[in-house]
């Protein structure tokens, strides 16, 4: 797919719900179509919508080896409650073992590079590993989440894995995101009821004040204001 045929699905969705574009790509690209889930609130909400359609989609999670236990507890609610599997990857142990070698247990900590270099390790190879088997990819970017998100479409060119990214949830707020897990009882992470808004690793996350951003909470000792892990490189 081109950069023209992208723009054009952006106009022809443009005022389209969610569900309408899910379930576009669900029947389009069947057998090619994955959803990365991190188990946060529009993950949450994703998953929902997901397998109201199609319960046989791939959907997968990464375990960093350094999640909270919360986060374990309701990848089980999640499949309990659809009564589907969510797949697990794990980083290469070989490189986890050298990186924390060379550099220490907990080397996010001494500077940006090397909280980039864990993440590449423990997430952003474990990601490629699976994404090259796919052309679509679901996730759960909103505009709202930060600065540097406000710029993502609904419908993106993914040049690092070299795929189309969908966004399904690009213009909802955080509100609209928990009116609808509300409506729908679906189960979120309980971490969210103490402070938390964006959860990934536990040394990297922790609560934050209602008025903060969803992003303040990650990696919080650092002063750059672009807080990813690289896994929605632009």
């Amino acid at each position: 797919m081109n950069l023209k045929q992208i723009e054009n699905l952006n106009k022809k969705f443009q005022n389209s719900s969610p569900q309408e574009v899910i379930s576009f790509f669900l029947t389009k690209y069947p057998d090619k179509i994955a959803f990365a889930t991190s188990l946060g609130i529009e993950d949450q909400v994703i998953t929902e919508m997901i397998v109201s359609i199609n319960k046989s989609v791939k959907i997968f999670t990464l375990d960093t080896g350094r999640l909270f236990q919360e986060t374990y507890d309701l990848i089980q609610k999640t499949n309990s409650r659809y009564k589907i599997n969510i797949e697990i990857y794990f980083p290469d142990t070989k490189q986890v073992e050298e990186m924390v070698k060379e550099k220490g247990i907990n080397l996010f900590y001494e500077s940006i590079k090397n909280r980039k270099f864990c993440c590449h390790v423990r997430k952003i190879e474990s990601l490629k590993r699976v994404l090259n088997k796919f052309d679509v990819w679901i996730t759960g970017l909103r505009k709202e989440q930060s600065e540097i998100r406000a710029n993502d479409k609904l419908i993106e060119w993914d040049k690092l894995n070299g795929l189309i990214k969908v966004n399904p949830l690009i213009k909802w707020t955080e509100k609209d995101v928990w009116n609808y897990i509300k409506e729908k009882n679906i189960p979120y992470n309980s971490l969210h009821n103490k402070g938390f808004k964006s959860i990934g690793c536990v040394p990297c996350t922790r609560a934050v004040e209602y008025s903060e951003d969803s992003r303040s909470g990650r990696w919080w000792w650092e002063n750059d204001g672009h807080k990813e892990c690289g896994l929605h490189k632009r």
